[in-house]
C-alpha cells in the first residue's frame, strides 16, 4: 500500500476519562490532520480508529476494556485498524496485549508524537523521516469552539495514598508561561472564549520552572488576550489556595468566581491517612476565606467515601460539613482499592456495599442543598456562555459551573452559541435553572 492510499484512511476517535486526557488526544488529531487524514467523532465511518483511554480507578479501566471491545466489533464493517492510546497502556499490565489480540498498536502517551509513523507502519509503510508532525502547541478541538481545556501541567508529586495518577502520569512537570501563552493565543483566534485551566494539581503550577507557586502569574498573562473572557480554575489543591491567588481570583475580572478544590474529605485522621496536607480546621479557615474574600464564589469539591477505616463516626462529620458548608457544585466517589497505592494494604476495607450507601446518602443531601443554592438564584441576573441549542430553547451556563461536571442553564431567547449573554433566572429545579435574555455582555 502506498502513502496515498494510506492518507485516504479515514480515522474515528473515542476519548475517555478527564479533560487532560481529551487535550492529549485533541494535539494527536492536529498530527493527523496536519497529515492529511480525515478524521471523525462517529467511530463507525472510520476506517482506524483510535480509544484513546483511562485507567485511573478499576471503573474507568474496565469502561475502557469495553470500550475497545465495543470498537472491535465494527471490523467487520469499514474497520481495518484499532489504536489504543492514553493512561491504560501506562500501567504495568503485562498481558495487555495478549488479552487483546483485536488491537493493532498499544502507544504510549510520551509516543503519542510518533502516531503517525505507527499508523504508517501497520500498513507496512516504514516513515524514516516523520515528515508529518506539527507544532506542539497544535490541537482540533472536540469541545465545542467557544470553550477549551489548557492542560498547564502533567503529572503529580503529591503521592495520595489511594491515587495511580503519579504512577500512571510520572512526576509533576509545569508547561513553561510562553508556550501556554502562544497556546492560547492560537485557541482564542479560533475563536474560544473561555479557557479552562487544568492539570493535576493547578495551584503547584511554575514551581519546577520558577522556583515559585505561578499560578497567579500565568492567569494574568493569559487575561491580556483580548478575545478571551472567560478563565476558569479547575483542580486547586486546598494547601495551595494562596492568598495571592484568592486575589486574582477576586480582582480580575476575567476570572471565573469559581474554583474546583478537589477536598476528598473532612476529618483529619482520614485526610492524613490518605496523605493530604491539610487538616479540617485548615480546611474550614479556607472556606470562610474565600467566602469573606469573594461572597459569591462558586466552590466544587469531591469526596471519597468508604475510605478503609472511615468510621461512622467519621462518615457523619463530612455529612455535617456539607449541610454547614452548602458548596455549589459536589461529586461523591465510593473508594477503589487501587493495587500498588498505599491505601491498598490498609486495613478495615470497606465493603461494596458500604461505599454504595454512604455515596448514595450523600448525594441525597447534597440534592437538597443544590436546590436550596439555586432558589437563592431566582429573579437574579446572571452572565451565561451559550453551550448548545435545542428547538425552542438554548443550553448554558453561568459563570459558576463547569461544562459537564456541573449544573446548566435552560435559556429562552434569540442567543448565538458560543455568545455570553446577562440571563434572569425565572426557574430552577435541583440541578438546573432557567432563564431568560436580558442583554448581550458585548
Amino acid at each position: 500500500m502506498n502513502t496515498k492510499e494510506i492518507l485516504n484512511k479515514k480515522i474515528g476517535y473515542v476519548s475517555l476519562g478527564c479533560d487532560k486526557n481529551r487535550v492529549d488526544l485533541e494535539k494527536v488529531i492536529a498530527q493527523l490532520t496536519s497529515a492529511g487524514f480525515k478524521t471523525t467523532s462517529n467511530p463507525s465511518e472510520a476506517n482506524i480508529i483510535i480509544i484513546n483511554t483511562c485507567s485511573f480507578i478499576e471503573s474507568a479501566r474496565r469502561e475502557s476494556i469495553n470500550s475497545i471491545l465495543e470498537m472491535a466489533g465494527l471490523k467487520n464493517n469499514n474497520c481495518e485498524k484499532i489504536i489504543v492510546t492514553g493512561c491504560i497502556n501506562q500501567m504495568n499490565y503485562s498481558d495487555l496485549e495478549s488479552s487483546l489480540p483485536e488491537v493493532d498498536a498499544f502507544v504510549k502517551i510520551a509516543d503519542n508524537q510518533n502516531i503517525v509513523k505507527t499508523i504508517f507502519s501497520l500498513y507496512g509503510v516504514e516513515l524514516k523521516n516523520n515528515n508529518y508532525s506539527c507544532s506542539e502547541i497544535d490541537r482540533v478541538l472536540t469541545t465545542p469552539k467557544h470553550y477549551a481545556y489548557l492542560k498547564i501541567s502533567e503529572g503529580c508529586n503529591n503521592f495520595c495514598s489511594y491515587c495511580t495518577i503519579p504512577f500512571i502520569r510520572g512526576r509533576f512537570k509545569s508547561t513553561p508561561i510562553e508556550q501556554l501563552e502562544k497556546e492560547a493565543n492560537q485557541l482564542a483566534n479560533n475563536g474560544v472564549k473561555e479557557l479552562i485551566l487544568v492539570g493535576q494539581d493547578v495551584t503547584k503550577y511554575g514551581f519546577d520552572l520558577y522556583n515559585e507557586y505561578a499560578l497567579p502569574k500565568l492567569i494574568n498573562t493569559l487575561s491580556k488576550i483580548e478575545n478571551i473572557k472567560w478563565i476558569r480554575l479547575l483542580y486547586c489543591y486546598p494547601e495551595l489556595v494562596t492568598d495571592d491567588l484568592i486575589k486574582v481570583i477576586k480582582e480580575n475580572n476575567k476570572v471565573c468566581k469559581y474554583i474546583d478544590i478537589p477536598l476528598q474529605h473532612v476529618n483529619s485522621t482520614i485526610l492524613k491517612k490518605m496523605n493530604r496536607r491539610t487538616n479540617n480546621e485548615q480546611i474550614v479557615t479556607l472556606i470562610k476565606k474565600l467566602r469573606s474574600e469573594i461572597p459569591d464564589i462558586a466552590i466544587r469539591s469531591t469526596f471519597i467515601l468508604g475510605f478503609p477505616g472511615e468510621t461512622c463516626g467519621q462518615f457523619r462529620e463530612l455529612i455535617k460539613f456539607i449541610k454547614t458548608y452548602k458548596l455549589t457544585n459536589v461529586g461523591f466517589f465510593a473508594y477503589s482499592k487501587e493495587d500498588g497505592t498505599l491505601a491498598y494494604k490498609m486495613d478495615n476495607q470497606k465493603s461494596n456495599l458500604t461505599k454504595k450507601l454512604r455515596v448514595k446518602k450523600a448525594y441525597r443531601i447534597q440534592k437538597n442543598i443544590s436546590y436550596l443554592n439555586n432558589i437563592n438564584l431566582l429573579n437574579k441576573i446572571l452572565p451565561v456562555i451559550i453551550d448548545s441549542s435545542e428547538n425552542d430553547y438554548f443550553i448554558g451556563r453561568t459563570m459558576f459551573n463547569a461544562p459537564e461536571i456541573d449544573q446548566i442553564v435552560y435559556v429562552f431567547g434569540n442567543a448565538k452559541i458560543g455568545e455570553i449573554y446577562n440571563v434572569r433566572i425565572t426557574d430552577t429545579s435541583n440541578y438546573e435553572l432557567k432563564g431568560e435574555i436580558y442583554e448581550s455582555t458585548k
